[in-house]
């Protein structure tokens, strides 16, 4: 008997601990009156805006967002302060490469891929906010691509 409650109590210890580490629930309700999102193809990557109409909550703050297996924070637009945009890198893919190093001193590192806790289809990104100092997550879907 003294077994058997010492290994159900092991048991129910791992299933709670496991359980919490990797639970990052999706919230259903969006955290603001959200546009349309979209995204455009810079020299360097490519940026994604999010049209924001009006924050539901006082205490609220975007964070960062989930986009294509890349991590980036969100910032305000500085021209347009309705928008929140995040930059995304992918690099330069217009390396020189020589013998001597000196040549190849312009060259940027590539810029590694992140692993997301989502999985997102190419046109979803999953926004990360602070609600009364709670970290929560919410879907955006239908992302289009502006040139």
């Amino acid at each position: 008997m003294k077994y058997l409650s010492l290994i159900f109590s092991a048991v129910l210890f791992t299933a709670l601990f496991t359980n919490c580490a990797g639970n990052k629930s999706l919230q259903q309700k969006a955290p603001a009156k959200i546009g349309n999102a979209y995204v455009q193809n810079t020299q360097e990557g490519f940026e994604l805006f999010i049209p924001i109409k009006t924050l539901q909550e006082q205490n609220l703050n975007l964070n960062k967002v989930y986009y294509r297996g890349r991590i980036a924070a969100l910032k305000v637009h500085p021209q347009h302060s309705g928008i929140y945009y995040a930059q995304f890198e992918i690099g330069n893919n217009n390396m020189i490469m020589s013998s001597d190093p000196k040549e190849e001193y312009g060259n940027k590192a590539p810029v590694k891929m992140e692993k997301i806790p989502f999985k997102l289809n190419k046109d979803e990104a999953v926004i990360e906010f602070t609600k009364d100092g709670k970290i929560e997550y919410y879907k955006i879907e239908n992302i289009t691509e502006r040139s």
